[in-house]
């Protein structure tokens, strides 16, 4: 059964967050036991109206022992599946099957901050499937954060410059490489992304996207997006921080990118330390971890939650499907 602690959040709650730095029952946990698949199946409507709820749900006790079963897991949820050949990620993944991937392939040093999923690009997913197949000896949590809480704040504590991503946008700048670069949380190739082969295939694919580009010396490809939206309206007229920002500002760094020229506004001025100073220290006090048992399985709504990866000790196989 759906917990009885799913309750909807109201806007006007977002000062009182703050004031004694507590949130609801973030991710919400749903214990059972059996068959996941025949779960969620049964109960598809509830669960959604507990991830509407609450943002982020994680399944634990049930019966889910290997990547074929949260194949079916996926399965038994019944919504279209969103591809990660046809995707834009900037991450290296490796496919189990055909909907089933490595969340990141980047090193178990790596932190991959805050973000929504591919919300950088054009074409991004709905919802997020977690799986641990292997939980790691010590840290390797997914930490994750409401947006829409976030911007809640941000609006009441900086309304000018709340308002000013949501008029304005961003653009994203991100050097691809020729070849995968698995040390890199963002290491994908832009042969990979842009699933081509060639600079004239690559080309036209960016330019039906709608992209700038250049080709640097070493065949490495930097592209950088139309205006994208910081800020997007929820079902029931709230508004999430949905974006890349954190993730790029903190995260993108590598022998190819660096913040500074990661990211902009939509009408051209840098992003810089001042602007996002509040939205990362809101996002620290909001963020919550989810700390992975072998079996447990995640369902996040991508438009209303970041999620992020921790640095980790020992082996960690954590899987992932998206949701169109």
């Amino acid at each position: 059964m759906i917990p009885a602690f799913l309750q909807k959040v109201p806007l006007e709650s977002f000062t009182p967050f703050m004031t004694d730095h507590t949130l609801p029952e973030f991710p919400a946990t749903i214990q059972g036991n059996g068959d996941l698949a025949s779960f969620l199946a049964a109960n598809k409507g509830a669960v959604d109206e507990a991830l509407d709820d609450a943002g982020a749900l994680l399944f634990r006790g049930f019966d889910v022992p290997d990547a074929l079963a949260f194949d079916a897991v996926v399965g038994g949820y019944g919504e279209d599946g969103f591809s990660y050949a046809e995707s834009l990620s900037n991450a290296v993944r490796v496919n189990v099957t055909p909907r089933v991937f490595t969340a990141n392939e980047a090193p178990p040093t790596t932190q991959i901050h805050l973000h929504h999923e591919m919300a950088q690009t054009p074409i991004y997913p709905s919802k997020l499937f977690f799986y641990c197949e292997m939980a790691p000896d010590t840290g390797g949590a997914t930490p994750v954060c409401r947006s829409d809480w976030l911007y809640g704040q941000l609006m009441a504590d900086d309304p000018v410059l709340a308002q000013r991503f949501a008029d304005e946008g961003v653009r994203y700048t991100n050097a691809m490489p020729a070849d995968d670069d698995a040390g890199s949380g963002q290491g994908r190739s832009w042969r990979s992304t842009l699933g081509v082969e060639d600079r004239e295939g690559a080309e036209a694919r960016l330019a039906a996207l709608n992209y700038d580009w250049e080709w640097l010396a070493d065949d490495t490809l930097r592209s950088t997006t139309p205006v994208l939206p910081a800020v997007r309206t929820l079902t029931g007229g709230s508004r999430s921080f949905f974006n890349q920002l954190i993730a790029a500002f903190r995260g993108w760094s590598d022998n190819r990118n660096t913040a500074d020229k990661s990211v902009r506004f939509g009408g051209g001025e840098a992003i810089r330390p001042a602007h996002m100073a509040r939205v990362i220290e809101l996002s620290e006090q909001m963020t919550r971890d989810i700390a992975w048992h072998a079996g447990d399985v995640a369902l996040i709504d991508n438009f209303r939650v970041m999620h992020g990866r921790k640095p980790f000790t020992g082996k960690r196989r954590v899987l992932a499907s998206l949701i169109v």
